[in-house]
């Protein structure tokens, strides 16, 4: 292998497309510096949805994702790295927050509201798991049409993890949203890794033995600074 093919989503802070179609954010460039400490010639991002990761892991379009929470199910499917992150639940509400939402069972006890999900992440098993009925959910495929359906009324909130509001907002300042974090005791954080596919143990093994040497050193925390983390944020994966 001397390519390094990471499939990424338009996700600030965790991923993104600058003005001059540069790919930017810190799983980038985590994921650039594995690349180049794995004496990989070239590191080629490929912009996809949610639901294509795992599937395009399988088919080998591309050699590994963006962090992504890591799930017994998913673990079946795929492999994962050591975990990169480790991260709080958020919900995405109308400026104010006039339903005066706190969390996902703020919403289950508002039988007329609607929460907006990504396709198969893993807040839509949460959601349910907190007591949000079934058809209260709407499904999006990605953070943008999740976003806009909150500002236009379609739902109420929509649930992601926090640090990917405070991105989308970051680059949005003039929509109409802000931010509502969800209570540990609905949902604790949850840790989150690269993902590639099954059968590359060689590989597996030799990017957790980068990661190792990267995760909590003074070029990470100061990378991840630049994109709004703490150094509590970090230590909860070092």
């Amino acid at each position: 292998m001397t390519e390094l093919k990471f499939a990424f989503l338009e996700e600030p802070p965790f991923c993104f497309t600058g003005a001059l179609g540069e790919v930017s954010g810190c799983d980038v460039e985590l994921a650039r510096r594995l690349g180049e400490m794995l004496g990989l010639a070239s590191f080629k991002p490929i912009e996809t949805e949610f639901a294509e990761l795992l599937p395009g892991l399988i088919e080998s379009r591309w050699t590994m994702t963006t962090g992504l929470f890591v799930s017994d199910e998913r673990k079946q499917i795929v492999d994962f790295t050591r975990p990169i992150w480790a991260l709080q639940d958020g919900l995405l509400v109308v400026k104010d927050n006039p339903r005066g939402f706190r969390g996902y069972q703020s919403i289950a006890s508002d039988r007329t509201a609607l929460i907006g999900v990504i396709t198969d992440q893993i807040q839509h098993l949460t959601a349910l798991r907190n007591g949000i009925a079934p058809e209260q959910v709407r499904i999006f495929a990605t953070q943008a049409d999740a976003a806009d359906a909150v500002a236009n009324g379609t739902v109420h909130a929509y649930a992601s993890v926090a640090m990917a509001h405070r991105g989308y907002l970051a680059q949005r300042p003039d929509m109409p949203l802000g931010l509502v974090e969800v209570p540990p005791i609905e949902k604790q954080p949850s840790a989150g890794a690269f993902a590639i596919a099954k059968g590359n143990s060689i590989l597996l093994r030799r990017i957790d033995s980068c990661l190792e040497e990267l995760l909590g050193s003074d070029w990470h925390r100061q990378m991840m600074a630049r994109y709004g983390f703490s150094d509590s944020d970090i230590d909860r994966v070092v």
